[in-house]
């Protein structure tokens, strides 16, 4: 992964200066004794802040270690001023956990207070109107602390990620993907840049790349990934040629981003001009994390580079697509077994989803435009699909999306592709999602969601929902139980 990144931990313990402040610190280092033994790297700042002036010491500290995610540490009450103070000026993002007590036996000396010290921690940011990583129940042990930093780690990601991406994009939606059209002022708002530019732009970079020398290279790279899917061998030099026109643009165009993904329109006049289907390609960018949302869907390119640094791993754009068939739900029931019929959906796109997440693939045209476009003929333009089946495991559903009016929301739904034979085209799987027939209907349909899904290969619903909350987004659904109505949701079934 090339374009995610890297998160360098820190953490800062605070006293209040009238508990001991040996306290604290023993407890700080049993919290980092706890992240080295689950293989968690994290700074331990020796500044224990009880003033302002431990503040800026603590600061220096982190500065000097370069460290970009900040663990504030309560090992007792801790300085409501300076403990927040702390947050407000370091640059990234912050976490605010606490220390439970830990034996009977040493209530008096050895009592740290730090469950009551959170509440007066909470008002003080919500005077400075900041808003760190705080967890579900952020006070535990060494060693429960450390399980939460390893989330903030994921969370913190996404935070940093997001303050230096530039996302690219290529050409005006297509018609009747209004859906897909959404404001980017909020884009902005998250301290996201945008660099929008015309299918020219690409079409005169893309024939500048026509005798590019590393050309062949890109080549034999894709010959190996593909190997016996290769079915369209004579495709691969322009895919190639493609593929270096968008790298370049990307090295040439970060300016004072440091990460970037794109958006580009990738039909109908695509085919028509550069000569082939971009999915491929996009499936290669996205294995790299570097997400190629297609139908220059924006807030999809968004939506898989978060999911991208929520777990470390690709991430893929799929069409909410179609039901499963009644025959094929009957006749594999034993997989099938816990989920009803309206949990089940079919997730496709038409051939973007990275080859490690594919079930099987293999090089192939897309079906749809060769009906359009070259109906009765062998495929030529309509080439350069990544197709099979998606390998069945753990997935979750998410995307952050814009309202018409600007504000942002979001959804996440965890779920699981099945071992079931699709027995269609594209790249594409069998889901289920508990509860999916009511989500579908109470917040894509209710809500106004586009039918492109960022999909996630792990259950990330924790650390995804955690990052829409920093980012100040208010309305973050999910698939609610049955027990749980939806709002607007009729009550009589």
């Amino acid at each position: 992964m090339v374009n995610v990144p890297e998160v360098k931990l820190g953490i800062v313990a605070v006293s209040r200066d009238c508990f001991p402040v040996e306290l604290s610190e023993r407890r700080r280092r049993a919290v980092v004794q706890a992240c080295s033994q689950k293989s968690i790297d994290i700074f331990e700042a020796k500044t224990t802040v009880e003033n302002e002036k431990d503040v800026l010491k603590a600061l220096d500290e982190l500065k000097q270690a370069n460290v970009n995610a900040l663990v504030i540490y309560l090992g007792n009450f801790g300085p409501e001023g300076p403990e927040t103070m702390l947050a407000q000026r370091f640059d990234g993002p912050a976490m605010y956990v606490a220390a439970a007590e830990e034996s009977e036996n040493n209530l008096i000396d050895g009592r740290g207070d730090a469950y009551c010290g959170m509440l007066n921690a909470s008002y003080n940011l919500g005077l400075r109107k900041l808003n760190p990583y705080i967890p579900e129940y952020p006070v535990g042990t060494a060693d429960e602390i450390a399980d939460m930093i390893s989330d903030f780690r994921d969370i913190a990601r996404v935070i940093i990620g997001l303050s230096k991406l530039k996302i690219i994009t290529f050409g005006p939606r297509p018609q009747d993907f209004l859906a897909c059209n959404a404001p980017i002022k909020p884009l902005y708002d998250l301290g996201i840049e945008i660099m929008e530019n015309s299918e020219l732009d690409l079409f005169e970079a893309f024939n500048k790349h026509e005798n590019d020398k590393r050309i062949p290279e890109v080549v034999e790279d894709m010959e190996k990934e593909l190997g016996e899917g290769n079915n369209y061998p004579g495709i691969l030099p322009k895919l190639a040629q493609y593929e270096l026109t968008l790298k370049d643009w990307m090295e040439h165009n970060l300016g004072a981003s440091e990460y970037a993904v794109f958006a580009n329109k990738c039909w109908p006049a695509f085919q028509t001009q550069f000569g082939f289907v971009p999915c491929y390609v996009n499936s290669r960018f996205a294995a790299r994390g570097i997400p190629i949302a297609c139908e220059t869907d924006i807030y999809g390119a968004l939506s898989e580079y978060i999911i991208t640094c929520a777990t470390g791993m690709p991430a893929t754009l799929l069409d909410i697509n179609n039901t499963v068939p009644k025959d094929m739900y009957e006749k594999n029931r034993e997989k099938f077994k816990g989920y009803a019929l309206s949990d089940l959906f079919m997730g496709f796109h038409c051939g973007n989803t990275p080859v490690c997440h594919m079930k099987y693939a293999a090089m192939k045209y897309q079906l749809i435009m060769h009906r359009l476009l070259e109906p009765d003929k062998e495929p030529d333009i309509t080439r350069g699909t990544l197709e099979g089946a998606i390998r069945p495991g753990d997935i979750t559903l998410f995307r952050l999306q814009s309202t018409a009016d600007c504000v942002l929301m979001s959804y996440v739904a965890e779920g699981e592709v099945i071992d079931v034979d699709p027995a269609s085209f594209g790249g594409i799987g069998v889901f289920a999602v508990n509860q999916m027939a009511r989500f579908y209907r109470h917040v894509l349909i209710a809500k106004r969601y586009p039918h492109h899904a960022g999909v996630a290969f792990k259950h990330a619903g924790k650390v995804l929902f955690a990052a829409m909350k920093m980012l100040g987004v208010e309305d973050v659904s999910f698939n609610q139980p049955e027990t749980m109505l939806y709002k607007g949701e009729n009550p009589f079934k």
